[in-house]
């Protein structure tokens, strides 16, 4: 059956800063300002995992913490400034670590009470006074920075950003270290999909997993009958089974699926992209013919499986699946000069997971492009708000991100056995497929739930990489 979606959690090194003179000539500063802190700390800790080194008052605290936020390999820093301090305090506690900064300039009261307020209260409210100082070493010390500014308390907005930005670092970590299977070939003549694997290996930090059919056929053949009678059950559960499925075709795919879970299992993959061409009905063509129903029940298990053998999709799949918001293999199909929409689906296997309707399995006689025949998935992206995201190569060789945000609509979709979705964005059809193909994508992007693009360009950030919202 299809499972829930989940976050991988970001590890999120915190620290505060003070100055240690201010103790001694402030008597409650430092309590106070702690309590601060821990109030930033139990927030942040609702989105990540959080390491505290406390409150940094001198320069040999700040080379303490730096060297606990590397030992204990943290995504992200945040650095929470609840009074003045000196750059040469703040900058050893991020130096070490080697990952990005997000300074928090969160002013605990609206404003002073300037009638009233003495040094004390003024320094356990400055948190502004530093900020420039600390960008200015971190810019001129080549460290990674970005700055939220607003208030510690009921600031939806600046703590929002907070929240993108534990859930971007937890993206990021995912994709450090994952595996990524490469099997069969990228579909022939697709140059935009034609895609470097060492760039992903040194801009994502990801592991590209070289697969070869035969490594298929021996799991697809070790598959016992108990075993695809389960998955043939596990199917007729998961969708609705049209007539036009041929009983064997659904008996060939459930084997395949089979194969494919042992496959993942054995290679330890935490995505896919995948396609085979073959010929005169050879078996690898039928293999390759076979894969859609188990490719898409991988997809909605966390494991997203892109075809045509675009890697840089699959990737864009993973990182809106490591959002919670599925990302299903997507290109567009047409425009709606009529209603104003796009139709955007794809043959091949969908993110079921995101669907608000139990998808249906189809039987298709040929497979458009393609070679062979058998079942296909039909389903639609649930209705409300959605982004579409794209992972694509600039002429100097850097990965570029580029997202949009409108909303799946109700209504009818083509019954062709293939993913197609409804999605208005802000821009007219015509207007944002020139604003979108002026960004250079590729022919597929990643179509997910919700509206994803704040969190996705700091994700883009986290990783150094360009990134484009469109309008």
């Amino acid at each position: 059956m299809v499972s829930a979606i989940s976050k991988p959690a970001a590890r999120a090194g915190v620290f505060g800063i003070g100055l240690e003179a201010y103790w001694a000539q402030f008597p409650e500063l430092k309590e106070r300002l702690e309590g601060y802190q821990r109030h930033v700390e139990e927030q942040i800790g609702r989105w990540a995992t959080v390491v505290s080194c406390g409150l940094v008052d001198t320069a040999p605290e700040a080379q303490a913490a730096g060297r606990r936020f590397a030992e204990e390999r943290v995504d992200l820093i945040f650095c929470y400034v609840g009074t003045y301090a000196t750059s040469s305090q703040v900058l050893p506690a991020v130096q070490e670590a080697k990952v990005p900064v997000v300074v928090l300039n969160l002013q605990p009261v609206a404003a002073l009470d300037y009638e009233n307020a003495d040094t004390g209260e003024w320094l356990a409210n400055c948190s502004a006074c530093c900020v420039p100082e600390i960008s200015n070493a971190f810019e001129r010390s080549g460290v990674d920075f970005n700055v939220v500014s607003g208030m510690l308390y009921g600031d939806e907005e600046a703590w929002g950003e907070i929240e993108e930005w534990c859930n971007a670092a937890g993206v990021v970590g995912a994709l450090r270290g994952s595996r990524f299977g490469f099997l069969g070939h990228t579909y022939p003549g697709m140059l935009d999909m034609y895609s470097d694997f060492t760039m992903h290996h040194a801009q994502l930090g990801l592991h590209v997993e070289m697969l070869e059919m035969d490594d298929l056929e021996e799991h697809l053949n070790g598959a016992s009958d108990e075993a695809v009678a389960a998955k043939v059950e596990e199917a007729r559960e998961t969708f609705d089974v049209d007539e036009s499925v041929d009983p064997g075709d659904l008996e060939w795919a459930a084997r395949v699926s089979v194969g494919l879970d042992g496959l993942v299992e054995e290679a330890d993959l935490d995505a896919l992209a995948y396609y085979y061409r073959g010929t005169s009905g050879s078996r690898y063509e039928r293999i390759g013919a076979g894969m859609i129903l188990g490719n898409s029940l991988l997809t909605a298990r966390g494991i997203p499986a892109s075809g045509e053998g675009d890697l840089k999709n699959a990737v864009a799949m993973k990182i809106m699946d490591s959002l919670g918001a599925g990302g299903s293999y997507t290109e567009f199909y047409a425009m709606d000069f009529d209603e104003g929409f796009l139709l955007m689906g794809h043959d091949g296997p969908g993110h079921i997971a995101i669907s608000d309707r139990k998808p249906i399995l189809r039987g298709l006689g040929v497979y458009h492009g393609k070679a062979g025949h058998g079942v296909s998935v039909e389903f639609s992206v649930k209705t409300g708000p959605i982004t579409i995201f794209g992972v694509t190569q600039t002429r100097d060789g850097r990965l570029k991100m580029l997202a949009a945000e409108g909303e799946s609509l109700p209504g009818p979709t083509l019954r062709i056995g293939n993913t197609n979705s409804r999605l208005r964005f802000a821009l007219p059809p015509a207007a944002f497929m020139t604003a979108w193909c002026e960004q250079g994508p590729t022919h597929h992007c990643a179509l997910g739930t919700g509206h994803q693009a704040g969190t996705l360009g700091k994700v883009a950030r986290l990783l150094d990489l360009e990134f484009q919202k469109v309008a």
